[in-house]
Parts: structure tokens; C-alpha cells; sequence
């Protein structure tokens, strides 16, 4: 997540500059050459532990390059009327390939070992790469990366950088999903990495049941996603950010205070739910609510606040090793409770209704609060 922080807004501006389902494609094929890379090494017996350091760093870059353009992609497919699902869709494929992911991962481990498994994991990214070359992308809302009269210059990428900056810090409904974003990523999100500990130290359960606690939230993020792909129309998007937030936070204070272990499942599951909410909208409001030239840039922007992740969980390992795993997750829950809220208070417009940015053609401009004028 670390190349989130670094990389995030030069993702934005790629694409709202290129040609989004082409970035997309050179991205997984990044991906896919560093998992080939990794593949030959393991057949050729030539693998040295540093390795593992570039085959994550590269996939990271990856995604912090990726993130952007592929919401703003199924923004220029589904169009504001489907984009709530297509995000929650989009966000269904990310919960299920991370709950059957590690257990696959596992299998073939045992049945090939590891450099099988990566033969295995180059043979899939083979195929989600073609499968990606092979989206239909509709023309007629690719309103920036066709404009050929915006050609980017080196001396205006920092004037275009900045842009996306300003545009999405003086508009308060961006504000505050950044706002949140940075506050969920640095107190909650950081859990994943305590529960292994809490399992051992005061569940006291074994590798098996251990699983199936950390498949709980996941079953709840994906859960929650269906409920909300499954939606035909919504229009409070940012209740449903805040509260999910919010619900997320009371389920992690409620498992940092639990020593039974089928008291912690459920507790998880909620906090799934809760995330998937708050995963969900964070991309749709944004898509909502921006210009169209500007929404890449704005995306770029949440994926820095998303980088916020490894230096929370830096803090509540710190934190851990001084008072306990439970009662750093106590804290952290309480803080991030108190000021989700407080940030949900002081910029109201996340509560109400979200209007589509129409766009000049129909004389219908945002305010400051990312909320239509037009009546």
C-alpha cells in the first residue's frame, strides 16, 4: 500500500490523460511479468529471499497506477444510473478473490509447491489480462481520454496535479470520503494484522478456527456488497459511507472486548458489512459528484489517503506491543469512532442527498458541497 501514498495522484492523472482501459491492460501486464519473472526463477532454482520484496513492490505499483482508471472505467460504462452497482459488483469479484484466494493459495502450495503455484498464479493473470483486453468501453462518455486538443506538456503536469488537489479539497463532499478515508485506514483497517494475535493470545483457538475468524469480515464485506449491487436506485450514498464506517468501528470496539471465540465471529461479520459500505461508496460518491476531466485525478487523491494504511498499522503495532492487542484495538476503534463522527458533523453535505454532477452542457454545476443547484 506504500506505493499508494507515493503514486496515487499520478495514477489520477494518467487517467484522466490516457486512454483508461489501456492503462488498465499495461497495468496487469506489469503484474503478469513480474509473476512470469518469479515463475522462471522458481523453475531455474535462482531465487533469493529479496525477491519477494520486488515481487510485491511491483504489483503495488500496479494498483496505485490501476485504482483510478478502473472506477473511472465502469463510470464510463454504467453512467451514474449504474455505477453504485457496478462499484459494489466491482467490489463483490475483490471480497470473493480474497476470501478464496489464500485458501486456493494454500492448496496448490501443498499439492506443487511454490514455484508451481506461481506457474499456476501467471496461468490466471494470463487470463484476466485477455479477458480485460476484451471490455467494451462506450465512446460516448470518454469525454477526456480521446481529447487530443489537452496534450500534456512536462510543464503542465504540476499545474494538473495541483488541480486535482484543489478540486477535490474545496468541494465538501469529496472532502469528506478523503476525510474518512485517511481516518479508516490508519484506526481501523489496521485490524486484519491484530486478530492473528488475538486469536492465539485470548481466543485461544488453533490454525483452523483462526481461518474462519479472519473469513468472517470477509463473508461480511461480500454480503454487504451483494445487498448493495443488488439495489436499483440509491440516493443518501454518503449515509450509507458514514454509518458503514461508523458500523464497522462499534464492531471492532465490541470484538477488542471479547474472550469468547463465537461471540468474535458474528462480531467480524458486522464489521465486514459495515466496510462494505464505507468500500463501496467511497469510489461512487467520488465518481458521483466530479467533473468528468477532474474524476481520475480525484480517484488518485483517495488512493493517497488509502496509503495511509501502513503507517496505521505501524502505530497500533507500536501501540500492541505496549498495552496489548486488545486494548490497542480499543483505542483505536473509540478514536476513529469519535472523530469518523465529528468529520460526519462538520461536513453535513456527506449526509444528504447526492446529485450527479450533470456538467455544463445542461447548466447544472455543483456547489461547494458537491450538491446540484438545479432544483
Amino acid at each position: 500500500m506504500v506505493p499508494f501514498l507515493v503514486l496515487g495522484i499520478f495514477g489520477g492523472f494518467l487517467a484522466d490523460k490516457l486512454n483508461r482501459k489501456k492503462l488498465i491492460v499495461v497495468t496487469q501486464f506489469l503484474n503478469l511479468a513480474a509473476a512470469t519473472v518469479m515463475s522462471l526463477l522458481f523453475i531455474y532454482g535462482s531465487v533469493e529471499y529479496w525477491y519477494a520484496y520486488i515481487a510485491i513492490i511491483i504489483p503495488g505499483l500496479g494498483w496505485s497506477l490501476d485504482m483510478p482508471s478502473r472506477r473511472s472505467l465502469i463510470m464510463d460504462m454504467m453512467g451514474s444510473r449504474g455505477i453504485t452497482n457496478g462499484v459494489a459488483l466491482d467490489s463483490v469479484g475483490m471480497h470473493v478473490s480474497k476470501m478464496v484466494g489464500p485458501a486456493l493459495a494454500g492448496a496448490m502450495i501443498a499439492i506443487v509447491g511454490v514455484g508451481g503455484s506461481y506457474v499456476m498464479l501467471t496461468l490466471f493473470m494470463t487470463v484476466g489480462c485477455l479477458m480485460i483486453t476484451k471490455v467494451s468501453q462506450s465512446k460516448s462518455r470518454i469525454d477526456v481520454a480521446n481529447d487530443r486538443d489537452d496534450r500534456v506538456r512536462v510543464s503542465q503536469i504540476y499545474a494538473n496535479l495541483t488541480e486535482g488537489f484543489k478540486y477535490a479539497f474545496t468541494n465538501q463532499t469529496i472532502s469528506a470520503v478523503i476525510v474518512i478515508t485517511i481516518l479508516m485506514n490508519l484506526l481501523l483497517f489496521p485490524y486484519m494484522q491484530m486478530v492473528t494475535v488475538v486469536s492465539k493470545e485470548i481466543l485461544n483457538v488453533g490454525p483452523l478456527l483462526m481461518g474462519v475468524l479472519m473469513a468472517s469480515d470477509g463473508l461480511g464485506a461480500l454480503t454487504g456488497s451483494i445487498g448493495i449491487a443488488s439495489q436499483s436506485r440509491m440516493k443518501y450514498h454518503g449515509r450509507i459511507y458514514l454509518y458503514g464506517s461508523l458500523l464497522s468501528l462499534v464492531a471492532l470496539f465490541l470484538f477488542s472486548n471479547s474472550s469468547w471465540y463465537f461471540l468474535s465471529l458474528p462480531l467480524l461479520l458486522f464489521l465486514g458489512i459495515g466496510t462494505s459500505g464505507f468500500g463501496t461508496m467511497q469510489s461512487t460518491i467520488v465518481l458521483l459528484v466530479s467533473k468528468a476531466e477532474l474524476r481520475g485525478r480525484v480517484l488518485g487523491v483517495v488512493t493517497i489517503a488509502i496509503g495511509a494504511g501502513p503507517i496505521g498499522s505501524l502505530i497500533i503495532g507500536a501501540i500492541s506491543e505496549w498495552i496489548g492487542a486488545s486494548y490497542a484495538l480499543m483505542i483505536n476503534s473509540v478514536i476513529g469512532f469519535l472523530l469518523v463522527a465529528i468529520a460526519g458533523l462538520l461536513m453535513p453535505s456527506i449526509r444528504e442527498k447526492i446529485i450527479p454532477f450533470v456538467g455544463a452542457e445542461t447548466g447544472n454545476q455543483p456547489t461547494r458541497s458537491g450538491l446540484s443547484t438545479k432544483v
